[in-house]
């Protein structure tokens, strides 16, 4: 069978060897009594990893997302988020249908909060205002684009949550490809935050699950929410198993899928295509094929007819993501099928 490369996400990943011999012979117990020893090996070393007092193993990263709003909120509260973050445009509406709360919404380009900006988005003290109990953050930011966020670019928001004593949660689904990017350990990318998550599938080809660390009183409350939601599990030793993987192999090799990434931009650049430059890049290319003439639906189901897949953005930009199961010669594939597509048009 021909191979299908799939740059529609880094979450097409199949489990490694490895991962597959992990998961078929994981110890494990009941998780939701505390009995599976896979899934307390993973949390104290996803902790240790984040530099935080506790973990929970969750289902996904929307899940680790909501019981985090939960935890810091009650129906009725206000939380800030970018405006363009994947907890306020892709989990369905949740922040009100599940943890009723208001989200308000501020606009970025680079991931970080103007000062002014945010600090208007704080609601006052009022008998007729939603009170403001939490900042989102995401790192990396955008999904369409994968931009790092530096440590320090963050030193005005830390002052003004500490000002008005509201707590910061980390969206990190990709937040190991952002430490990558900026050569620093996780931990210090999210030691300034209340709380964090992970997305273990996102780069890490764990199979599903997600990462959520904070504060032991705060990860307690969290699992008491997180089993509220459905998410108590039992023996899930067996996908805790491949997570153990990911954060400990995984992660070495991200910088891998960002020099395959530059060198997927570097190539299209080569062809006329224009991609995204506006800050520090991780995995995900951002292409404009407006330039060349085509539209991004158009070049995609060209690009399907010769088994390559990639996401459709807006009517001129495409994303592709580069992650474990691309090799350098399918990048080279990949551009020899755009560059034999442009040209047949021309």
């Amino acid at each position: 069978m021909e191979k299908v490369i799939d740059l529609r996400s880094d979450t097409v990943t199949k489990p490694t060897p490895e991962m597959r011999e992990a998961m078929k012979n994981a110890i494990v117990g009941d998780d939701i009594l505390r009995d599976d020893p896979t899934v307390i090996e993973l949390e104290e070393l996803a902790a240790e990893i984040f530099g935080k007092e506790a973990s929970l193993f969750t289902i996904s990263g929307t899940m680790s997302n909501e019981i985090a709003v939960m935890v810091y909120t009650r129906p009725g509260d206000e939380i800030v988020v970018f405006s363009d973050s994947h907890i306020y445009n892709l989990e369905t509406g949740a922040l009100s249908a599940i943890s009723g709360v208001q989200p308000r919404p501020v606009k970025t380009e680079n991931g970080i909060y103007e000062a002014g900006l945010l600090k208007q988005a704080i609601m006052p003290d009022g008998v007729q205002r939603a009170r403001t109990r939490l900042i989102c953050l995401e790192n990396s930011f955008h999904l369409d684009r994968g931009l790092a966020v530096k440590r320090q670019d963050y030193e005005e928001t830390i002052e003004i949550a500490k000002e008005k004593d509201i707590p910061l949660f980390m969206d990190g689904a990709r937040i190991f490809n952002a430490a990558a990017a900026l050569n620093l350990e996780v931990k210090e990318l999210v030691n300034f935050c209340d709380s964090v998550a992970v997305c273990l599938s996102k780069g890490l080809a764990a199979p599903l699950g997600s990462i959520l660390a904070g504060s032991r009183g705060f990860i307690e409350e969290a699992r008491r929410i997180k089993q509220r939601l459905g998410g108590g599990m039992r023996q899930a030793g067996v996908i805790a198993a491949p997570a153990i993987i990911g954060l400990t192999k995984m992660v070495e090799r991200l910088d891998e899928d960002h020099e395959n990434a530059e060198t997927m931009r570097l190539g299209l650049e080569a062809l006329g295509i224009r991609v995204d430059r506006g800050g520090i890049l991780t995995n995900i290319i951002n292409l404009d094929v407006s330039p060349v003439g085509w539209e991004s639906l158009s070049l995609a189901e060209k690009l399907n007819q010769s088994n390559i897949k990639a996401k459709v953005c807006s009517k001129d930009t495409m994303r592709m993501v580069l992650h474990n199961d691309i090799e350098p010669k399918d990048i080279d594939f990949v551009l020899e099928r755009i560059g034999k597509i442009i040209q047949r048009v021309q």
